[in-house]
């Protein structure tokens, strides 16, 4: 069995997650030691020791909440932070004024950050602005006055958790970025490895059973064009997912996931792939020939040139016949996309554009030349008693508003002329070269 590649659920926050357990634990123990060896200028230690037990037991009770995003809700935030500003407010009540005075640290000391910090880490510098603001304002309480150490004190704070809180957000969105990244990698990997099984298999069968049906005729015949339609329709469908997949990434608990959504209108303004508007019209008959890289062009532009495309197409089916043969061949040039629309009809008699032209029929002249006009391009028809049609559409990749003049475009205004034009080389034109 073919091994499958996956994307495994990441997080760049968890190490914060860990990293804050510690420093909880550790800052605990610091502000219990600064206690201990201060214990006699303590007016009411017993205020404070009754303080610590409650630190202790909410320290080490709460460590699994604070063991990653999931278990540090909003509501255990708020518990958390209401500790630590309880232990502040209660400063003055256990500790000796002139202590406070002289700039001494609250119960709970640098253990307060690690509230903010979860914060921080949870909701970003928006949070973390929030919740070092009531740890400054509580402070400001507790010293009676805003002096220069407690200024000091409290913009440390502040400013050292939004910066905390603006790199966990740059950091998911990275996260999100490198998620997207692999998924499409994955997802592209397991495509062409589908594309080889079937190339090698299903395709080649289909191919042999078209090839075999023609020769035996009858019934095998039929069967022979089924397989032929079935083999366009598949080759198409794997040959690299025309129309791309769009996506969007979601913080969850865990990390970052990917998961996809629908393709947006593409009237919005984001360039579109042309292979995705032509290749629906290839057919049994209809051979669609493309890069293998997306053909970007304006939605506007992409829309009336696959509209041409398609008027040319029905064209060579009116007035050639249901069993023509017709080949599409897409180049992306540096300055222009072309599009080569070519038919094994019997081409067009001499003087037939002239009388076209002279009965009124403008079918060519709104169809197509009339849409190449719209979008800044040009429509050039050749052709070869006995050899066919070819159609060149040629659309440059500039803004289509700058464009205030059409030249070069070939008079033709019947659409029945479309499909008696062909190359004078031959049945062997651009289409069969590629």
């Amino acid at each position: 069995m073919a091994k499958r590649e996956r994307v495994m659920r990441m997080s760049v926050e968890q190490p914060l997650w860990r990293a804050l357990t510690g420093y909880r634990v550790l800052t605990m123990f610091y502000a219990i030691g600064l206690f201990a060896t201060h214990y006699s200028s303590f007016v009411r230690p017993e205020v404070a020791i009754g303080y610590y037990l409650v630190l202790i037991a909410w320290t080490f009770g709460t460590l699994p909440r604070v063991a990653n995003a999931a278990s540090c809700t909003k509501r255990f935030l708020a518990a958390d932070l209401t500790i630590a500003l309880t232990g502040i407010l209660l400063t003055p009540v256990a500790d000796a004024h002139d202590r406070i005075v002289d700039g001494g640290p609250t119960l709970p000391s640098i253990w307060t950050a690690g509230s903010v910090l979860a914060f921080a880490i949870k909701g970003g510098w928006r949070w973390a602005a929030f919740a070092s603001a009531l740890v400054g304002v509580a402070n400001v309480v507790q010293r009676g006055a805003l002096s220069q150490d407690t200024l000091h004190n409290v913009l440390l704070v502040w400013v050292a958790s939004i910066a905390i809180g603006y790199v966990v957000e740059v950091a998911r969105a990275s996260e999100r970025t490198l998620a997207r990244a692999l998924e499409i990698e994955a997802a592209t990997r397991e495509r062409e490895r589908l594309a080889r099984d079937i190339h090698d298999g299903v395709l080649q069968v289909l191919a042999m059973v078209q090839r075999r049906g023609a020769t035996l005729g009858g019934e095998a015949a039929e069967l022979g064009r089924l397989a032929g339609e079935q083999e366009v329709a598949l080759r198409t469908l794997v040959s690299g997912g025309l129309v791309p997949v769009s996506r969007v990434s979601e913080d969850e608990a865990e990390g970052a996931l990917v998961r996809a959504v629908d393709e947006p209108d593409p009237d919005d303004g984001a360039p579109c792939d042309l292979r995705s508007l032509l290749a629906p019209y290839a057919t049994a008959k209809v051979t669609f020939s493309a890069p293998g890289t997306p053909v970007p062009l304006d939605p506007a532009a992409a829309k009336e040139l696959a509209a041409a495309v398609g008027a040319a197409l029905d064209n060579v089916h009116r007035h050639v016949g249901a069993d023509a043969r017709a080949w599409i061949l897409v180049e992306d040039e540096p300055d222009e996309v072309i599009v080569t629309v070519r038919d094994d009809g019997p081409g067009i008699p001499e003087g037939r554009l002239a009388q076209a032209e002279g009965e009124g029929r403008l079918g060519v002249a709104l169809s197509i030349r009339g849409r190449l006009r719209e979008i800044g391009g040009t429509a050039e028809l050749i052709s070869v008693p006995g050899q066919g049609t070819e159609v060149e559409l040629k659309v440059p990749k500039t803004d289509v508003t700058d464009v205030t003049d059409v030249t070069d475009v070939t008079d033709v205004t019947d659409v029945t002329d479309v499909t008696n034009v062909k190359d004078p080389k031959g049945p062997r034109g651009k289409a069969e070269q590629r």
